[in-house]
């Protein structure tokens, strides 16, 4: 079983406000509001970040960020800003779970081959409702047979699809956290979940659960949804200074539902380039001569960041071991690039940058490249 080279990191952090930040006085609060916010707000420029608020839910948590990433190093470059910010004294963290995604070995069977190359890039959906817990199997289950573990995975797998309106997302952490698997579960319906679990429970593999828990139900939300539902004294508090949502005003949506903004064109000076996050990938967009390119920001040789390399003649060095792109197509230009990256049509509107459905560009490897 092959994996991609596009794999994600993936991480769940819950934090706990202590109940004395709730008494300080309003405009430190929205100070210290502003400043969390603010870093999300960068952050959620370059990586996938979704913010949930399990206030009145659950007693040990009051918020959580999904966080997607191709770069481990940035979900602890992020946590060290939102740690230097005055809310940072009050905050425990109870939680945090780190995960990679990777294609599974049970349901290759059921899926297209580009749904099962989907499953090495998670795209968070709009659901209202997010399940999450970490999940760790017996290590009686690894000794069985393959075809033993398929079987009772076609049953797990049919049950499932009896819910096509929960939707799950299945990452690993074998040697990178304390559990093998997190699972997060997206929904609008929590009863339909609970049927579902419940249903699950039934199954054979089940048996072969050693933990599952804790369990979190998470409910989506802006950050200064999340923020604000923290609560405090003097409610009443005038914000107007105050940048709460810490972010800049949303970009307008193209009329073309391929078409998802990314950023504005005076983000990107002449020559330059410009990290975004777009339907879960991070991109790299390329302003040359007013022309703008997007590549998958990851080499193909060994995930160099292309957004940092050099830009010439319509192509872009990576930074790491000199493998060269094309800017417009993608196409592996010189060793050692293992092959092409996904490049994506561009469009400009008014000042906003709008990236489009991915190109089709076939190239074998270029000579010298590695395999």
């Amino acid at each position: 079983m092959q994996t991609t080279g596009r794999r994600q990191f993936v991480k769940w952090v819950f934090f706990n406000v202590d109940p004395a930040w709730r008494g300080l006085p309003a405009d430190e609060r929205a100070r210290g509001k502003a400043a969390f916010a603010e870093v999300i707000g960068s952050w959620s420029k370059r990586i996938v970040v979704r913010p949930y608020t399990l206030v009145g839910v659950r007693g040990d948590c009051d918020m959580m960020l999904w966080l997607i990433s191709e770069r481990l190093e940035d979900f602890q470059e992020l946590h060290t800003q939102l740690f230097r910010t005055p809310m940072a004294p009050y905050l425990t963290m109870p939680y945090s779970y780190l995960a990679m995604t990777r294609r599974s070995i049970y349901v290759d069977r059921y899926a297209s081959e580009e749904e099962v190359q989907r499953r090495d890039i998670i795209v968070p959906g709009q659901s209202k409702y997010l399940f999450v817990y970490p999940f760790v199997k017996t290590r009686a289950w690894y000794m069985l047979p393959l075809e033993e573990r398929q079987r009772m995975m076609d049953e797990h797998i049919r049950l499932g699809r009896k819910y096509p309106d929960i939707r799950l997302n299945t990452t690993y952490s074998f040697g990178l956290d304390d559990q093998e698997f997190i699972v997060a579960f997206e929904g609008d319906e929590p009863a339909r979940f609970l049927d579902l679990v419940m249903e699950l429970r039934e199954s054979e593999a089940s048996s072969y659960t050693l933990r599952d828990t804790p369990i979190f139900t998470c409910i989506a939300t802006s950050v200064k949804g999340m923020l604000d539902a923290l609560g405090g004294a003097s409610a009443e508090v005038d914000l107007s200074s105050v940048a709460v949502e810490a972010q800049e005003p949303a970009l307008p949506q193209s009329g073309d539902p391929a078409f998802v903004a990314a950023c504005r064109l005076d983000e990107i000076p002449a020559g330059g380039a410009k990290l975004v996050a777009v339907r879960g990938e991070q991109l790299a967009l390329f302003n040359v001569d007013g022309q703008i390119y997007a590549l998958s920001n990851r080499c193909s040789h060994s995930r160099g960041p292309l957004v940092d390399g050099e830009i010439c003649d319509g192509a872009v060095t990576c930074p790491w071991h000199s493998a060269r792109f094309d800017l417009a197509t993608g196409a592996a230009l010189a060793a050692p690039a293992r092959g092409p990256v996904p490049a994506y049509e561009t469009r400009v509107e008014d000042g906003v940058i709008y990236v489009g459905p991915q190109k089709l560009v076939r190239q074998a490897t270029p000579a010298g490249g590695e395999n």
